[in-house]
């Protein structure tokens, strides 16, 4: 442990489960901000935290936070990440990182000029099924990778004023959804060398659907669906010329790995699943991993860089052009 003091920028209900996490694994949660006093109080109370603030630029002055959770939708990201670096304060920004690639950019730079660590809390890079996952592949098991394929599919809200739906607010799956399974494929490939991309988009312009084909270095190919308005298999698969890997259902959590061979018999099985809610939810470990960073004296981490996720937001911004999807108040030059 660094001894880190976390604060939390929003309480939404990505917070909650977050401030739920560092509670479990013991770390040191000494501040939320809110847009309100009434809903900083309340999720202190919730979570017994000492210090509530009416603001999230009072949580950012509070001289008690070494390291902010920015937890606010996704076109808030950057404003509220900057604001935290601003300050002086690591930060770990909730998936996606940003709404563009612009955006991305300008935080990498400024963490760089601050020595400060920012970095996406892209949850799933750091559970433990995930870490035998890559184990796996090092170990050369699977012999040489040819495909990835993973879907990310949700019976969601359809409501055109919820935040999975508004564009002002990010809404559509691709940062919602899609950013799982492509997170999990360029951990899994590396960048994409080619991107094919198609979508269904609602009334309100966000997409409801949206799939991709992608090539990578070496040859292998990538597939991925996302859907906010239907529930699928929520599987991953893993393809080898010596064996695959399948990951079980709502594979981007705590989940089973399985090995299986050319003739299909399982020659590994991995469960990551806790063994109780005593053990949290997982969010814990992405929190855990930071503070190491911090520890060590470093900006980045192996496990998801920062240029990364910068360049994964380039990926998107990519596939929003072949799709039709812009944000408002985006310009030219971003996305």
């Amino acid at each position: 442990m660094t001894g880190l003091r976390w604060g939390i920028l929003a309480t939404g209900g990505i917070a909650g489960a977050f401030a739920s996490d560092l509670r479990t694994a013991g770390l040191d949660l000494v501040a939320v901000g809110s847009r309100s006093q009434e809903s900083a109080d309340a999720f202190a109370a919730r979570f017994d935290i000492p210090h509530a603030h009416p603001s999230y630029e009072a949580l950012v002055a509070d001289p008690d936070v070494d390291i902010i959770y920015v937890s606010t939708p996704h076109p808030m990201h950057h404003a509220n990440a900057r604001l935290a670096l601003e300050h002086g304060k690591h930060v770990l920004v909730e998936k996606a990182f940003t709404l563009n690639h612009g955006e991305a950019e300008d935080l990498q730079r400024l963490a760089a000029e601050r020595g400060l660590l920012v970095t996406e809390a892209m949850w799933t890079r750091y559970l433990p099924h995930m870490v035998r996952v890559r184990e796996i592949i090092a170990a050369g098991t699977l012999g040489e990778i040819r495909a990835v394929s993973a879907d990310h599919t949700q019976l969601l809200p359809s409501d055109p004023t919820h935040r999975l739906n508004a564009l002002e607010l990010g809404g559509g799956a691709l940062l919602d959804l899609a950013i799982y399974p492509l997170s999990f494929i360029w951990d899994i490939l590396g960048a994409p060398t080619t991107v094919h991309s198609v979508a269904r988009l609602i009334e309100t312009g966000a997409d409801a659907e949206v799939a991709t084909v992608m090539t990578h270095e070496g040859g292998a190919v990538s597939t991925s669906l996302s859907s906010s308005r239907a529930a699928g298999p929520n599987t991953a698969i893993i393809l080898g010329t010596e064996a695959r890997i399948e990951i079980e259902r709502y594979w981007w959590s705590p989940s089973v790995v399985r090995v299986i061979d050319p003739q299909g018999e399982v020659i590994e099985e991995f469960d990551g699943r806790p063994a109780s809610d005593a053990a949290g939810r997982g969010m814990q470990y992405e929190a855990l991993a930071a503070e190491r960073l911090v520890r060590d004296g470093l900006l980045e981490g192996d496990i998801l860089p920062i240029a990364e996720s910068v360049a994964i937001m380039g990926t998107l911004d990519e596939i929003r052009r072949q799709i039709g999807v812009r944000y408002p108040g985006e310009d030219a030059d971003n996305g």
